[in-house]
């Protein structure tokens, strides 16, 4: 194990599809989780008839330290492991979580006519916005994975400009900043194009199925890479002509961070399957911003073993209390 600034894990997991398996093994949810016990559904209504789901799973036993927002990642949900698991360990440590669901991710489809694409920013940072008044008034940080935590560095700058009361902090694990390029690494490995093609057909499905008078996915679920699907349906259902200029509608530049004034950490691996570390290396970030590369983690992992806390769960825990101490200090003087 290493020290708290280098994630050092055991030998047995150094290797990226170990640790990218793991991250999202069901094995890793096992046991009683508390956020499940106490947790409550919310719809939240996120502009223009547009409608979310979360969960929220206050503490009841004692007053939390803050109140902590967390986003899955593309195909992903409110209950995938990563969530979960990262839910006990914060809920266990003195914060209330509330976990949101992406439009069609979990059991959403029915919630909304319109589909889900990655550029749909005001949708998610409105939900969070809403969520973050659960807080009663205490601190509020938010922390996404993969597209989530695309969806978290897009919100922490636009939360520099339009401020969501409370927050005090960001953390995107493993986040996608080129999601063209990811698409192409995901379409190039195998295993990862079988894993998320599997899923999201399924997702398309249950949309079909849903809505058969506006949507016919018959021949998009016969092909076999996520970039041919994607072009077929952002040209058909969306607004974009192919899915280069929908990938560019949320990509994020290398000046994308530099008026950041939210606190915000990122954390990424270099041998991330997924996300090309080479990417972060020309970011130009402000001050506020902290990025932490790691040269083992895979993607979504930085996982010590199949049932202990991660790397980015204890700084996690760590920046959240600093991060509010500082805050304390500043009304302070």
């Amino acid at each position: 194990m290493g020290d708290n600034n280098v994630f050092i894990p055991p030998r047995w997991l150094r290797g990226m599809y170990a640790q990218t398996i793991l991250a999202s093994s069901r094995i890793r949810t096992l046991g009683r989780n508390p956020i499940l016990d106490v947790s409550r559904e919310v719809i939240l209504d996120a502009g223009d008839g547009v409608r979310l789901q979360g969960f929220f799973s206050p503490q009841v036993h004692q007053d939390p330290k803050g109140l902590v927002i967390l986003l899955h990642g593309w195909e992903g949900s409110a209950s995938s492991t990563y969530i979960l698991h990262t839910g006990r360990y914060l809920y266990e440590h003195g914060y209330a979580v509330f976990r949101l669901n992406l439009r069609d991710h979990g059991q959403t489809h029915h919630l909304n006519e319109g589909m889900f694409y990655g550029t749909l920013l005001d949708e998610v940072f409105y939900s969070i916005k809403q969520a973050a008044e659960l807080s009663d008034g205490r601190a509020v940080f938010l922390a996404g994975f993969s597209l989530g935590g695309n969806f978290a560095l897009r919100i922490a700058r636009k939360a520099s400009d339009e401020p969501i009361d409370n927050l005090r902090g960001v953390m995107a694990i493993s986040p996608a900043l080129d999601p063209s390029k990811s698409t192409d690494k995901i379409d190039g490995n195998p295993l990862l194009r079988w894993y998320f093609l599997r899923k999201w057909k399924r997702s398309l499905m249950i949309k079909q199925e849903l809505y058969p008078g506006l949507y016919d996915f018959s021949d998009v679920v016969m092909l076999d890479s996520t970039r041919a699907m994607t072009d077929i349906l952002v040209a058909r259902y969306g607004t974009y002509r192919d899915s280069n200029e929908y990938f560019r509608g949320y990509t994020l530049g290398a000046d994308f961070f530099k008026d950041v004034r939210v606190p915000l950490t990122i954390v990424i691996s270099r041998d991330d399957p997924v996300i090309p570390v080479s990417d972060f290396y020309r970011l130009q970030l402000s001050r506020n911003t902290d990025l932490v590369v790691h040269d083992y983690g895979g993607h979504n992992g930085f996982v010590y073993g199949v049932a202990s806390a991660t790397w980015y769960e204890r700084r996690m825990s760590e920046l959240f209390e600093r991060l509010q101490e500082d805050s304390s200090k500043e009304m302070m003087c």
